[in-house]
Protein backbone atom coordinates (compact mmCIF):
# COMPACT_ATOMS: atom_id res chain seq x y z
CA UNK A 1 0.00 0.00 0.00
CA UNK A 2 1.46 3.76 -0.87
CA UNK A 3 1.76 6.00 2.27
CA UNK A 4 1.60 9.65 1.87
CA UNK A 5 2.56 11.29 5.00
CA UNK A 6 0.62 14.48 5.96
CA UNK A 7 3.27 15.92 8.76
CA UNK A 8 6.85 15.54 8.63
CA UNK A 9 9.70 18.28 9.49
CA UNK A 10 13.58 18.34 8.06
CA UNK A 11 16.34 20.49 9.90
CA UNK A 12 17.00 21.12 13.42
CA UNK A 13 14.52 21.82 16.56
CA UNK A 14 17.38 22.92 19.23
CA UNK A 15 14.86 23.62 21.34
CA UNK A 16 13.35 19.92 21.69
CA UNK A 17 16.56 18.30 20.62
CA UNK A 18 14.97 17.03 17.07
CA UNK A 19 16.74 16.67 14.03
CA UNK A 20 16.71 15.18 10.58
CA UNK A 21 19.49 16.71 8.84
CA UNK A 22 18.63 17.91 5.31
CA UNK A 23 21.05 15.26 3.76
CA UNK A 24 19.10 12.44 5.40
CA UNK A 25 15.73 13.62 4.12
CA UNK A 26 15.58 11.17 1.11
CA UNK A 27 16.72 7.90 2.98
CA UNK A 28 14.74 8.17 6.00
CA UNK A 29 11.39 8.27 3.33
CA UNK A 30 12.96 4.80 1.97
CA UNK A 31 13.53 3.78 5.25
CA UNK A 32 10.04 4.41 6.50
CA UNK A 33 8.51 3.33 3.31
CA UNK A 34 7.10 6.63 2.46
CA UNK A 35 6.15 7.60 -0.77
CA UNK A 36 5.35 11.18 -0.67
CA UNK A 37 5.43 13.61 2.59
CA UNK A 38 4.52 17.31 3.42
CA UNK A 39 7.45 18.79 4.84
CA UNK A 40 8.32 21.94 6.24
CA UNK A 41 10.80 24.04 8.88
CA UNK A 42 10.58 27.41 9.61
CA UNK A 43 13.59 27.98 7.53
CA UNK A 44 11.02 27.75 4.27
CA UNK A 45 14.23 28.49 2.17
CA UNK A 46 16.19 24.97 3.56
CA UNK A 47 12.76 23.39 2.90
CA UNK A 48 12.04 24.50 -0.63
CA UNK A 49 15.67 23.54 -1.46
CA UNK A 50 15.83 19.82 0.15
CA UNK A 51 12.66 19.43 -1.29
CA UNK A 52 13.29 19.70 -5.20
CA UNK A 53 15.86 16.82 -5.51
CA UNK A 54 13.18 14.56 -3.87
CA UNK A 55 10.34 13.29 -6.43
CA UNK A 56 8.23 12.50 -3.69
CA UNK A 57 8.54 15.25 -1.00
CA UNK A 58 6.74 18.48 -0.80
CA UNK A 59 6.73 21.09 0.98
CA UNK A 60 4.46 23.41 3.38
CA UNK A 61 5.40 26.92 3.93
CA UNK A 62 5.75 28.00 7.50
CA UNK A 63 3.85 30.86 7.76
CA UNK A 64 4.53 33.07 10.97
CA UNK A 65 1.82 36.08 10.98
CA UNK A 66 3.78 37.67 14.07
CA UNK A 67 7.20 37.94 12.09
CA UNK A 68 5.42 40.46 9.76
CA UNK A 69 3.54 40.29 6.88
CA UNK A 70 4.58 36.89 5.24
CA UNK A 71 2.11 37.44 1.70
CA UNK A 72 4.47 38.40 -0.74
CA UNK A 73 7.13 35.88 0.30
CA UNK A 74 4.13 32.95 0.89
CA UNK A 75 3.25 34.13 -2.63
CA UNK A 76 6.29 33.37 -4.17
CA UNK A 77 6.52 30.14 -2.41
CA UNK A 78 2.95 28.75 -3.66
CA UNK A 79 4.55 30.06 -7.24
CA UNK A 80 6.77 26.60 -6.49
CA UNK A 81 4.79 23.90 -8.01
CA UNK A 82 6.59 21.44 -4.62
CA UNK A 83 4.44 23.71 -2.45
CA UNK A 84 1.60 22.62 -1.32
CA UNK A 85 0.18 24.58 1.69
CA UNK A 86 0.71 26.36 5.00
CA UNK A 87 1.59 25.04 7.88
CA UNK A 88 0.62 27.07 11.08
CA UNK A 89 1.86 26.88 14.80
CA UNK A 90 0.26 28.97 16.83
CA UNK A 91 1.01 27.11 20.31
CA UNK A 92 4.78 27.63 19.31
CA UNK A 93 4.81 30.86 17.48
CA UNK A 94 2.71 32.57 20.03
CA UNK A 95 -0.87 33.86 18.56
CA UNK A 96 -4.50 33.12 18.25
CA UNK A 97 -5.58 31.30 15.40
CA UNK A 98 -8.52 33.28 14.83
CA UNK A 99 -6.14 36.70 15.11
CA UNK A 100 -6.75 39.29 12.21
CA UNK A 101 -2.88 38.60 11.10
CA UNK A 102 -4.21 35.62 10.31
CA UNK A 103 -6.54 35.75 7.99
CA UNK A 104 -4.45 37.42 4.83
CA UNK A 105 -2.99 33.78 4.70
CA UNK A 106 -6.24 31.77 4.97
CA UNK A 107 -7.95 34.65 1.89
CA UNK A 108 -4.69 33.36 0.40
CA UNK A 109 -4.53 29.74 0.39
CA UNK A 110 -8.35 29.81 -0.75
CA UNK A 111 -7.69 32.15 -3.45
CA UNK A 112 -5.24 29.07 -4.29
CA UNK A 113 -7.34 26.06 -3.14
CA UNK A 114 -4.74 24.99 -0.85
CA UNK A 115 -4.92 23.88 2.69
CA UNK A 116 -3.39 25.00 5.93
CA UNK A 117 -2.19 22.30 8.14
CA UNK A 118 -2.73 23.46 12.38
CA UNK A 119 -0.90 22.14 15.25
CA UNK A 120 -4.33 21.29 17.38
CA UNK A 121 -4.06 20.08 20.77
CA UNK A 122 -2.53 22.42 23.48
CA UNK A 123 -3.51 24.99 25.47
CA UNK A 124 -3.75 28.08 25.49
CA UNK A 125 -3.19 28.71 21.35
CA UNK A 126 -3.98 25.78 19.54
CA UNK A 127 -6.76 24.29 21.41
CA UNK A 128 -9.63 23.19 18.75
CA UNK A 129 -12.39 25.40 19.85
CA UNK A 130 -9.53 28.17 19.76
CA UNK A 131 -9.22 27.33 16.04
CA UNK A 132 -12.90 26.29 15.11
CA UNK A 133 -13.26 29.93 15.55
CA UNK A 134 -10.67 30.45 12.30
CA UNK A 135 -12.62 27.28 10.39
CA UNK A 136 -16.11 29.35 11.73
CA UNK A 137 -14.84 32.44 10.05
CA UNK A 138 -13.72 30.52 6.56
CA UNK A 139 -16.11 27.74 5.39
CA UNK A 140 -14.45 27.63 2.04
CA UNK A 141 -10.92 27.13 3.99
CA UNK A 142 -9.33 23.91 3.91
CA UNK A 143 -7.89 22.97 7.19
CA UNK A 144 -6.50 20.41 8.76
CA UNK A 145 -6.24 19.87 12.34
CA UNK A 146 -2.58 18.46 12.74
CA UNK A 147 -2.64 15.33 15.96
CA UNK A 148 -6.50 15.70 15.97
CA UNK A 149 -5.93 16.81 19.46
CA UNK A 150 -2.58 15.12 20.07
CA UNK A 151 -2.79 13.60 23.75
CA UNK A 152 -5.57 15.09 25.72
CA UNK A 153 -8.67 12.64 25.28
CA UNK A 154 -11.04 15.95 25.86
CA UNK A 155 -8.80 17.72 22.58
CA UNK A 156 -9.51 14.60 20.22
CA UNK A 157 -13.07 14.11 21.36
CA UNK A 158 -13.10 18.29 20.37
CA UNK A 159 -11.00 17.75 17.32
CA UNK A 160 -13.77 15.23 15.68
CA UNK A 161 -16.56 17.04 16.80
CA UNK A 162 -15.01 19.90 15.38
CA UNK A 163 -14.51 18.09 12.14
CA UNK A 164 -18.46 16.83 12.91
CA UNK A 165 -19.38 20.54 12.61
CA UNK A 166 -17.20 21.40 9.88
CA UNK A 167 -17.12 19.66 6.07
CA UNK A 168 -13.82 21.72 5.48
CA UNK A 169 -11.89 20.37 8.34
CA UNK A 170 -9.47 17.44 8.00
CA UNK A 171 -7.99 15.66 11.23
CA UNK A 172 -4.25 14.22 10.42
CA UNK A 173 -3.51 11.75 13.09
CA UNK A 174 0.25 12.16 13.78
CA UNK A 175 1.14 12.19 17.63
CA UNK A 176 -2.16 11.24 19.25
CA UNK A 177 -2.12 7.68 20.29
CA UNK A 178 -5.46 5.84 20.60
CA UNK A 179 -5.73 3.97 17.42
CA UNK A 180 -9.64 3.68 18.62
CA UNK A 181 -10.43 7.26 17.93
CA UNK A 182 -8.61 7.30 14.28
CA UNK A 183 -11.34 4.52 13.53
CA UNK A 184 -14.05 6.33 15.00
CA UNK A 185 -12.80 9.73 13.11
CA UNK A 186 -13.35 7.82 10.08
CA UNK A 187 -16.72 6.41 11.17
CA UNK A 188 -18.04 9.61 11.81
CA UNK A 189 -16.69 12.01 9.52
CA UNK A 190 -15.71 9.64 6.67
CA UNK A 191 -12.00 8.31 5.53
CA UNK A 192 -11.67 10.88 2.68
CA UNK A 193 -11.21 13.47 5.49
CA UNK A 194 -8.71 11.26 8.13
CA UNK A 195 -4.86 11.33 7.12
CA UNK A 196 -1.90 9.76 8.21
CA UNK A 197 0.90 11.95 9.40
CA UNK A 198 3.58 11.34 11.75
CA UNK A 199 5.33 14.15 13.15
CA UNK A 200 8.82 12.71 12.13
CA UNK A 201 11.24 12.66 13.62
CA UNK A 202 9.89 13.57 16.51
CA UNK A 203 7.87 10.61 16.43
CA UNK A 204 9.00 7.38 14.79
CA UNK A 205 7.03 7.14 11.19
CA UNK A 206 6.57 3.14 11.30
CA UNK A 207 5.22 3.37 14.41
CA UNK A 208 2.38 5.91 13.94
CA UNK A 209 1.86 4.00 10.95
CA UNK A 210 1.04 1.34 12.73
CA UNK A 211 -0.88 2.65 14.69
CA UNK A 212 -3.18 3.49 12.51
CA UNK A 213 -3.08 -0.28 10.54
CA UNK A 214 -4.48 -1.34 14.13
CA UNK A 215 -7.29 0.22 14.23
CA UNK A 216 -9.41 -1.67 12.62
CA UNK A 217 -9.89 0.01 9.42
CA UNK A 218 -9.74 -2.02 6.24
CA UNK A 219 -9.75 -1.69 2.83
CA UNK A 220 -10.55 1.70 1.06
CA UNK A 221 -10.79 3.08 4.42
CA UNK A 222 -7.65 2.09 5.47
CA UNK A 223 -5.96 2.88 1.96
CA UNK A 224 -7.56 6.63 2.21
CA UNK A 225 -6.08 7.34 5.67
CA UNK A 226 -2.49 6.21 4.65
CA UNK A 227 -2.37 7.62 0.96
CA UNK A 228 -5.30 8.45 -0.82
CA UNK A 229 -7.03 11.31 1.69
CA UNK A 230 -3.66 13.25 1.53
CA UNK A 231 -3.21 12.84 -2.14
CA UNK A 232 -6.77 14.45 -3.33
CA UNK A 233 -6.04 16.99 -0.64
CA UNK A 234 -2.54 18.76 -1.22
CA UNK A 235 -1.95 17.42 -4.62
CA UNK A 236 -5.47 17.07 -6.57
CA UNK A 237 -4.84 13.71 -7.25
CA UNK A 238 -7.69 11.69 -8.78
CA UNK A 239 -7.18 8.83 -6.26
Amino acid sequence: MPITDAHMHVGAFPTFGVNLDEDSLAGYLVDNNIDNAMIFHQDNAMVQRVIQEIPGAYGLYWANPKLGDPLPELRDFLDDPKFRGVKLHPLMDGFHPDDPMVWPIIELLIERDLPALIHCGHPIFSLPWSIEELISRYEDAKIILGHMGHGNIIYIDASIKVAERHPNVWLETSGMPMSVKIFEAVQKVGSDRVMYGSDGPWHEPKVEQLKVQLSGLEGDALEDVMHRTAQRLFLGADV
